[in-house]
């Protein structure tokens, strides 16, 4: 007699372990790509802090920075997109273009890659940085280390001034990712992307990092400061800066989503003819960032999905 329950093997259970294994494959792609690039990133910091100007100078950050997210796009854009950051993907929720029930996928992804990358960091520079401090880990002062694995605000600015500071970087950085990919404007070279998005990054640290050292990314900035609280810094990584630690979190968060809006309203669907405006029903872009490709399926109405984007 036929039975009501599903035997595995059936649709609905193949469609349930595809999905799981796919989620789960995004997950790692988020994880690894995050991985990458913060190991690059944090390297290039502590060769800098530990090693002085024979091993490193504020230029030499911002290519370990840039450079990192062009690998970490590598390693996991065409599985996931290579978020590498939280306030991309909420704001890739928000809009639409990623489902929410990947959001903390994702998230999660980025954080404990980020985490990972801190604690690869301070295991390779382990005897640098105990030699450089004595033994005595700091999150101010001559000596400070805390500032190889989180941002601290420059001591000119106040809480607010650094919070608009994230706020107007972040948007900067969601605009410019956009005018990237945005095939009705002036895109990148198809294959290119990656490594335009790593000039992207080493442009905003060069230009506008001073003030808060740019974190742009909450999963970049919160992981590591709280491995820091475990490592041996305290809770002085959160109350220093006038408790600053929430500003990397809130600002880009905010700042990513304003940015979104204000391309998309103000160039993204302004001023073109209204025939580019229409898009092909029941198709969507797997990636805030990257746009879909020109590959089309006419059985399922869906433009196929493919390219890396930060």
């Amino acid at each position: 007699p036929p039975s009501s329950l599903c035997l595995r093997g059936t649709g609905p259970w193949r469609m349930q372990e595809a999905w799981q294994r796919d989620i789960m494959r995004e997950f790692l792609a988020e994880f690894m790509s995050t991985y990458v690039m913060m190991v690059f990133g944090l390297g290039s910091v502590a060769q800098k802090v530990l090693g002085g100007n024979d091993y490193g100078t504020y230029l030499t950050i911002n290519l370990g920075f840039g450079f990192g997210v062009t690998m970490g796009i590598h390693v996991g854009g065409g599985i996931s997109g290579a978020h590498m950051n939280s306030a991309i993907t909420f704001t890739s929720c928000v809009l639409g273009q990623t489902p929410w029930k990947k959001f903390p996928v994702y998230t999660m992804g980025q954080c404990f890659g980020s985490f990972l990358a801190a604690v690869t960091i301070y295991g390779l520079y382990y005897e640098a940085l105990i030699r450089y401090t004595n033994g005595n880990l700091t999150v101010t002062g001559p000596r400070a280390t805390a500032g190889i694995f989180a941002t601290y605000p420059a001591p000119h600015m106040s809480l607010w001034k650094g919070f608009i500071d994230e706020l107007f970087l972040t948007g900067i950085l969601q605009l410019c990712l956009l005018v990237i990919t945005d095939k009705k404007n002036s895109p990148a070279l198809q294959g290119t992307h990656a490594l335009v998005i790593g000039i992207l990054i080493i442009t905003i640290g060069l230009s506008l990092g001073m003030n808060t050292g740019y974190a742009i990314n909450p999963a970049r900035d919160l992981p590591p400061r709280i491995f820091t609280s475990i490592a041996g810094w305290g809770n002085e990584v959160f109350t220093a800066g006038n408790s600053w630690w929430w500003v990397p979190v809130v600002a880009p968060t905010l700042g990513a989503f304003m940015g979104a809006i204000f391309y998309l309203v103000f160039i993204g669907n302004v001023n073109r003819p209204r025939n580019q405006n229409v898009r092909i029903q029941g198709s969507r872009s797997h990636h805030p960032i990257i746009p879909p490709s020109n590959k089309w399926n006419p059985k399922s109405f869906r433009v196929k999905r493919e390219g890396p984007g930060f």
